[in-house]
């Protein structure tokens, strides 16, 4: 579904897409803000991914990849990619929610923002960054992967990290949470995406 900027139904509606390196923090800093976002009326995706239920980490619909597989198939995603072995997905709701004007925020992937930013050309591209070292801590923390996995996570991101485009806000989160919440909030204040 292609959303035009100037057709009035989208005057208020966005698509914030956040990005960034597993372990980053995104889906934390998400949770930490989802109060003070829904007050602005923000909507947030909640994402289909390939990976099961009880693993640790966001409130994402875990599923099998033959479920995700005929998700696909039956055209219920609006957005959808792999990454690291696993399948994303976002459901088609969202699409709903910005053709009633509503700001959408997802959990957006590096790989994908461009096509994501074909789809919703005037989406608000912003992605978190954490300094190495503290970066390598979360994901040994989490407990998903060996240490050689966390090193290749690692490998891959400083390799991506040059290739961050134009008109994408970064926003640090190696701090607190409390100090990202309130850079994101700024942020999506400054680019007039919500008033709080």
């Amino acid at each position: 579904m292609q959303h035009d900027a100037s057709d009035s139904c989208f005057h208020s509606a966005r698509l914030i897409f956040l990005v960034g390196p597993s372990g980053s923090g995104k889906d934390s800093l998400i949770d930490a803000a989802r109060e003070r976002l829904a007050a602005a009326g923000v909507k947030i995706a909640r994402r289909v991914i390939t990976r099961s239920a009880e693993s640790k980490g966001e409130a994402a619909q875990g599923v099998t990849p033959e479920v995700f597989e005929a998700m696909l198939a039956a055209g219920e995603f609006a957005m959808h990619w792999r990454a690291n072995g696993l399948d994303y997905g976002i459901p088609a709701q969202v699409d709903q929610w910005l053709a009633d004007g509503n700001v959408v925020l997802v959990n957006g992937s590096r790989a994908y923002l461009g096509e994501a930013r074909q789809r919703y050309p005037d989406l608000v591209a912003i992605r978190l960054e954490v300094r190495p070292e503290i970066l390598r801590q979360r994901l040994l923390a989490r407990g998903r992967e060996t240490a050689a996995q966390v090193e290749q996570r690692l490998a891959r991101g400083a390799s991506l990290q040059g290739e961050v485009e134009a008109d994408v806000h970064r926003l640090d989160n190696s701090d607190s949470l409390e100090v990202a919440v309130e850079a994101l909030i700024e942020l999506l204040e400054r680019e007039g995406v919500i008033r709080t």
